[in-house]
Formats: structure tokens, C-alpha cells, sequence
């Protein structure tokens, strides 16, 4: 087999990753292996008649053709491997990847049989083992053999005790950082227990408690503030999805909610800021329904998320949007690219406009953190 044509058909169907050189030998797969230095039947035409490129210097220009040929040549220097010349490039490069049959530079040459290289089995295949410190493959009867041999010769460099020593680098700190993360985690989680604990006291010491007798002797939610939400499945935010957008800082479709819940619609939600630190919470009120309230419970009403529509003002005991917004803080929830009309007719009102993603549900507790900073804001300007 000539060395030249059978490098040409590797390069032809993109196998060049196969020829591998071991020792002074290029194996080509599992097949053929030819001497580095082998002259194959490229002969150049720009230098003395009887030099012919070496399999060496072939392999090293086809796996090197796309650098210029300026730093083509620092490089084969560098290994002390012959060069292509400059005028031989572009006939060499076209021969061995097909785009000529041949070139009158091609002198056929006389090669002797060249053996195939015997079969491997996977492991034998993957090592390439001198024979004279290893011992024939006689020898070697099964894989535990060729292992056992592997590891004899096996010297260890590092460990993972010595992968840990850097002369410039405390690992230290890294321990440190992880304990501090733990540490914060603990604290949060106890704040947020007592922040419940805070909460829940101050709902049944206004009569929302829990027991009979505090049932009978309040309301439910007298004292409360109140939050109202559009009882529409066309917008965003209703009392189905409310807790988790508020407190979770999550955003989950009504139509995914309702089909999750267990029982009937609730008639109302209360909701608590829980990624806060403050050890004083206040818990709201969540309603869909404000045909219900009396005309005291709209003196606790502190909040409304918009539906975007007039109709949904109908009834309500105020003479216009601007008594409304003035009294109630406004809020829009749409999505991040839904168009600007769907919004034309909230720009007109004093409402806070608050964008969130369709996908990216990592962001909307943002948010969610915009409705409270905008919530508490108005409720200290609401008791001054």
C-alpha cells in the first residue's frame, strides 16, 4: 500500500484524527504503519530532482495547512520536521483533498509489502506497550494481566491531599465562605419563623384569630388591610395565583393554579411579606369581590391590581380615578412584550406599571419586590 495514496483517502473522508504517530511509526487505524521518515511518491519540483516529501513531512502539512505559511514553517521547524515549500502548497493541499486526480510530481515509487497491523482487542488496542519491558502478548492472557503490568509501572504524581496545597492559594477561605453561607441560610430561616409568629399574633389580636370564640367575637378580616384583585382569568394576577407571586416572589398561571387547588374558589387570601427582615409583618387581605365589602371595609382597602378596563370601577364609592388612586394604590401586571396598547388606557392612571417575563420565572421575585417596596411606601405615607 502506498503511504501517499492511503494518506490521501484519510484526508478525503476527514480521518486524519486516526493517523497516529507512535515512536517513529505512523499508524494508520488499526490497518497500516509506515516509518516517519518513508519517502512517498510527491516528489518536489523546486528543489533538487531526487528529494521526495516523507510521510512525516505529508501528516504535518495536512494537519497544518489552515496556519500561514510563515508560522506553518516556525512550527515544523520547531519539531525538526522537513517543509512543504511555498510554490509545492497549493498542488500538495488540492492532491490530498481531492480536488485533482493527480499532478505530474507524482513519481510512483516501489514499495515493499507493507504487513497489516493484527487486529487488537480494546484493550491491547489501547495500549501500545514495549515488548521487551512488558513481555510478549503471549504472556499476557487476560485484561487483569495487562492492568496488573499497567500498574506496576504506574508512578503516582499527585494526590488528592497534595492537590490541595498551593503555595499562593488558602483553601481556608473557601471553607469559611461555605460556613458563613450555612450560617446566613439559619439565620433567614429564624427570622422567617419569628416573622410568622409576629404575624399571625397581630391578625388575632385584631380579631382575625384563629380559635371559635375569637371567630364570633370579629369579623374575619376586620382591621385588615385590604388588596383587591380582578375576579377575571384575563388578567395576570387573581386570587388564585396572588399568594405565591406576593410571598413566594413566583408567578403562576391562574389556569395552572385552579387546577392544582383542592376545593372551591376561596373567598379571600391573606398574604404576608416573607423575604423580608423586618420583625414587625403585616398580613393583608386578598379579595376578588368588591360588591361584598361594606362601606367600612372600604376604608381598609389599601391596594388594587388593575385589570386595565373601566368596568372594573362600576359601583365603586369614589367619583372618579383620581379620588380612587389617591386613596388606593394602583397596580398593572403584565407581560415584558406584550404590545403598548394593551397598557394605553393605564398610562392615563396613577398606577404602578410592573413588567414580568413569560419564561424567565427567576426574576419575578423582583417583581414581587416592587409591589411591596410600592405597598409599604404608600402605607407610611397613608398614616402620617
Amino acid at each position: 500500500m502506498d503511504p501517499l495514496t492511503l494518506l490521501r483517502e484519510y484526508t478525503i473522508r476527514n480521518s486524519l484524527d486516526k493517523i497516529v504517530r507512535v515512536n517513529d511509526q505512523f499508524r494508520f487505524g488499526s490497518d497500516y504503519s509506515f516509518p516517519a521518515t518513508i519517502e512517498t511518491a510527491f516528489r518536489s519540483k523546486h528543489v533538487q530532482s531526487t528529494r521526495r516529501y516523507t510521510l512525516e513531512t505529508l501528516v504535518h502539512f495536512i494537519t497544518n495547512h489552515n496556519l500561514k505559511h510563515t508560522d506553518y514553517l516556525q512550527h515544523a521547524r520547531a519539531l525538526r520536521i522537513p517543509t512543504v515549500t511555498l510554490p509545492d502548497r497549493k498542488t500538495v493541499l488540492d492532491y490530498l483533498t481531492g480536488k485533482i486526480q493527480s499532478s505530474d510530481s507524482i513519481v510512483p515509487l516501489d514499495f515493499p509489502n507493507i504487513p497489516q497491523i493484527p487486529a487488537l482487542n480494546n484493550v491491547e488496542r489501547n495500549l501500545q506497550y514495549d515488548s521487551n519491558e512488558l513481555g510478549t502478548q503471549e504472556g499476557l492472557t487476560n485484561e487483569k494481566s495487562l492492568i496488573e503490568l499497567i500498574r506496576a509501572k504506574e508512578r503516582p504524581i499527585k494526590d488528592r491531599e497534595a492537590m490541595l496545597v498551593f503555595k499562593t492559594r488558602d483553601f481556608y477561605s473557601v471553607l469559611a465562605s461555605a460556613m458563613k453561607r450555612d450560617e446566613e441560610k439559619q439565620r433567614m430561616e429564624a427570622l422567617q419563623r419569628k416573622d410568622n409568629i409576629v404575624a399571625k399574633n397581630r391578625i388575632e389580636s385584631r380579631g382575625f384569630g384563629l380559635g371559635e370564640e375569637a371567630t364570633k367575637m370579629r369579623k374575619i378580616g376586620e382591621g385588615v388591610p385590604i388588596i383587591l384583585v380582578p375576579s377575571a382569568f384575563s388578567t395576570l394576577i387573581t386570587i388564585y395565583n396572588v399568594k405565591d407571586f406576593l410571598e413566594d416572589g413566583v408567578f403562576i398561571p391562574s389556569d395552572d393554579k385552579v387546577k392544582q387547588m383542592k376545593g372551591g374558589k376561596p373567598e379571600c387570601v391573606t398574604v404576608q411579606k416573607k423575604f423580608s427582615r423586618d420583625r414587625v409583618v403585616t398580613a393583608y387581605e386578598v379579595r376578588d369581590k368588591p360588591s361584598a365589602l361594606k362601606n367600612e371595609d372600604w376604608d381598609r382597602v389599601v391596594a388594587v391590581f388593575v385589570l386595565g378596563k373601566e368596568w372594573q370601577f362600576k359601583d365603586w364609592p369614589f367619583k372618579d380615578h383620581v379620588e380612587i388612586f389617591n386613596k388606593i394604590v394602583g397596580f398593572y401586571i403584565r407581560f415584558e412584550d406584550d404590545s403598548i396598547e394593551s397598557a394605553k388606557t393605564v398610562k392615563q392612571w396613577n398606577v404602578k406599571i410592573i413588567s414580568i417575563s413569560k419564561n424567565k420565572r427567576h426574576q419575578d421575585r423582583a417583581a414581587a419586590l416592587e409591589v411591596w417596596n410600592k405597598l409599604e411606601e404608600f402605607m407610611q405615607s397613608r398614616s402620617r
